[in-house]
């Protein structure tokens, strides 16, 4: 944002809503840029408001924000991305959900990376193009694991991360991925897993959307993924996932 200017324009997601007042909404937007942004939309929870439509979550917008004290305020919003397949549909909402949460907690305001919004945006279109629910968990996983080992929180696949021997056969977030069984022993939660198991997570984090989506995928090991993703980013970034919780109980 060039300095000076009180008014600038932002492409950027709608990743969260909070009521403000009668009439307004507090959002939190994923720039174009891979920043946080917080804005005051005003009558937007109005109905037949002019920024009604354009609030809604998941959506993808051109804003023009004029700079305030404590919040930045929305003057004019152009939908651009609707991602109308996820309104009206509890299983799709609850994936979106879960990623949108992921991606608030992965973007800060006033840094920049060029790497989140992209994949925020794909994440959102595979939950409006998965086949079933089995895909939705898979998307969600892939999406979490993705940006967390991009912000610096791989886990390890290859070998033990404790010995680095090969022959692995559990898995722990605490100790940064999988373990062999005498390393496993020693470290409380340890999970045990499939040479299968440990494919798909390599998969989660290798593979495109696209081939995720078209990948056969049985209901048990998409569930599985899902609750390995999400203690993943629970234990890395030391936070409650509530929309990641509701996936996995629903």
């Amino acid at each position: 944002m060039p300095g000076g200017r009180r008014t600038y324009r932002a492409r950027a997601v709608v990743l969260d809503r909070t009521k403000l007042g009668e009439q307004d909404l507090i959002l939190t937007l994923l720039s174009e840029d891979g920043s946080q942004l917080r804005a005051v939309a005003k009558g937007a929870r109005k109905p037949g408001g002019r920024l009604a439509a354009r609030a809604e979550l998941f959506s993808e917008d051109d804003f023009l924000l004029a700079r305030g004290r404590s919040l930045d305020v929305v003057s004019e919003a152009s939908l651009l991305e609707p991602h109308a397949r996820l309104r009206g549909d509890y299983e799709r909402v609850s994936a979106a959900s879960a990623v949108a949460e992921v991606a608030r907690l992965t973007c800060y305001e006033d840094a920049p990376d060029p790497f989140l919004y992209p994949i925020c945006s794909r994440a959102l279109a595979a939950c409006e193009q998965a086949a079933d629910q089995q895909h939705l968990d898979l998307v969600v996983a892939a999406y979490a694991m993705k940006v967390l080992a991009h912000g610096g929180w791989r886990p390890e696949l290859a070998g033990c991360a404790a010995c680095g021997d090969e022959a692995i056969s559990y898995f722990s977030a605490a100790m940064g991925g999988a373990l062999c069984s005498s390393c496993a022993r020693e470290v409380a939660g340890a999970q045990e897993v499939s040479s299968s198991q440990l494919a798909w997570l390599r998969a989660l984090i290798g593979l495109t959307f696209d081939d995720l989506l078209s990948a056969p995928v049985d209901p048990e090991t998409a569930v599985f993924l899902l609750g390995v993703a999400h203690t993943w980013a629970v234990t890395h970034l030391d936070c409650r996932l509530r929309a990641m919780e509701f996936a996995l109980s629903a």
